[in-house]
């Protein structure tokens, strides 16, 4: 097979990736430095509904919302009370929950499934990209395998090796701005009986048994649980368990209840992001970049939405529906999603890991104002959950501040009426575009790529407007006419 896109790196992000642009019937070659899988650890583990949206057009959005797991209730904690708890309610109508807690591995695994069904797709462990070379007509890439070199020639390529992405970026000479932060965190995946915390994510400001310092608990399918301690930076984890103090480091928070370990690891956080998301003919997605603190779940799900929005663009310029200036508003639209991602995630982190001593006392001001009265809780920085980004300012959205439903943003899950068969709109979103109206005479200009027209009439929608929705289920434009969807069309693909 000859591959027109190359995918750099095998986890989910270049899988996502690999998989949206076989959807989109493009030959992909899928590599990875690795000699397989690594099946362990939990990682990665709250997955958004917007997620598995995209997973749900590859065919694994129902299986990983099946075994992933939901938490109703949010609770905190600062030293020895409990400051408030948050019951999480879905007034949606999504088949999907707002989120699941599963472990990347099993993620992994069954995107692995999927891959392994689509024949349009190569996977080839055990190679390392050691140079990028590109050309008018493409890019070559050389690989060091077990077995020696070899060269590997392709249209595009997009780099989803993760944290590990720093040679690819300096092959291709970008930077990697931003910092890194002092202190480390020690995750613990454990397996044991906490039945009344099994539906509950517990997080914990400076805890007895971890002063001046943070703990997170999430709870994660077959009765494992996740905990995150916030350590100093010199801390060794291989001492603390030879000592046995990881034992009654873990037994301060589960009691005397037998458990046993089944992940563990240190990591540092991060803040960076990637001058540069487009390089010639080679995008970068995912944590190879933009790297950002986990509070919040902004890393594998941000990365996602790169896979998306990298694949129908590549989809369009590969099958001559738009020029390739239409892989010019990737870096637009993703680098300021990845902005977004590091400004709300730095704030966070001023306020769970206070680094001057202002920023010490206005943490310590907040809880003890909190303690005293828990309707000040907004005031508790514990981490935002992400959510999709907004394309407002990109080149491809046609602007209308008076539109009912503001362009760039992900549209509305109304359910809607196909053919006589009741549906939602975000599963009909990303087969092409889509033009939504209320008008049931409503005909769609002659387009060279996949367009479809479907009646609102009935939904929830406003009535009147003409949406126009991207391949990746984002809002294009609002328009009062489908007489203004031509120029609407040729901004979104980057025709004008």
């Amino acid at each position: 097979m000859h591959a027109e896109v190359a995918v750099i790196g095998n986890g989910p992000v270049g899988q996502t990736t690999a998989l949206l642009l076989a959807r989109w019937g493009i030959r992909v070659l899928l590599l990875d430095r690795r000699p397989s899988r690594d099946a362990i650890g939990s990682k990665a583990i709250c997955q958004q509904r917007d997620v598995l949206d995209i997973w749900a057009a590859v065919g694994a959005g129902a299986r990983i919302a099946e075994e992933g797991l939901t938490w109703t209730t949010a609770r905190t904690f600062y030293r020895d009370r409990e400051l408030f708890s948050r019951e999480l309610t879905d007034p949606g109508c999504s088949p999907f929950p707002p989120f699941v807690n599963l472990s990347q591995s099993r993620t992994e695994r069954i995107l692995d499934e999927r891959i392994a069904a689509e024949p349009r797709i190569e996977v080839r462990w055990d190679h390392l990209v050691t140079d990028i070379a590109q050309h008018p007509e493409g890019i070559t890439l050389r690989c060091t395998t077990s077995r020696g070199q070899t060269e590997i020639a392709t249209a595009y390529a997009v780099a989803c090796a993760g944290a590990q992405g720093a040679q690819l970026r300096r092959l291709l000479g970008i930077g990697f701005e931003g910092e890194s932060f002092d202190d480390r965190f020690l995750i613990c995946d454990i397996r044991t009986d906490l039945p009344d915390w099994s539906r509950e994510r517990r997080f914990y400001f400076d805890p007895e048994w971890n002063p001046g310092r943070q703990v997170l608990i999430h709870p994660c399918p077959d009765s494992t649980f996740r905990i995150d301690w916030q350590v100093p930076g010199d801390y060794d984890l291989d001492a603390e368990e030879s000592t046995g103090e990881l034992d009654a480091r873990i037994r301060r928070i589960i009691g005397d209840r037998p458990y046993g370990i089944v992940w563990k690891s240190v990591y540092r956080f991060h803040s960076r992001i990637a001058d540069r998301l487009r390089a010639g003919r080679v995008l970068l997605a995912g944590d190879c970049a933009h790297l950002v603190a986990p509070f919040g779940a902004r890393g594998l799900n941000s990365g996602v939405a790169d896979a998306e929005n990298a694949a129908w663009k590549l989809a369009f310029v590969l099958r001559g529906w738009a020029p390739e200036a239409l892989l010019d508003s990737y870096h637009a639209e993703r680098h300021a999603a990845a902005r977004e991602n590091i400004d709300i995630t730095t704030h966070t982190m001023d306020f769970l890991v206070p680094r001057t001593p202002e920023l010490q006392r206005r943490r310590r001001e907040t809880l003890d104002a909190v303690a005293a009265d828990p309707t000040l809780a907004d005031a508790v920085d514990s981490g935002r959950l992400c959510e999709p980004h907004r394309y407002v300012e990109s080149p491809l959205t046609t602007a209308n501040p008076e539109a009912p439903i503001a362009p760039g943003t992900l549209v509305p899950d109304v359910p809607i009426t196909l053919d006589g068969s009741p549906t939602r709109l975000r599963a009909i979103a990303r087969d092409g575009f889509l033009v939504v109206t209320t008008n049931p005479g409503a005909v769609a200009p002659d387009s060279p790529f996949p367009l479809r027209v479907v009646n609102a009439a009935g939904t929830t929608l406003p009535v009147g407007a003409v949406f126009l929705i991207r391949p990746d289920a984002h809002v294009a434009a609002v328009l009062p006419s489908v007489d203004d969807l031509p120029a609407a069309l040729r901004r979104a693909t980057a025709r004008q």
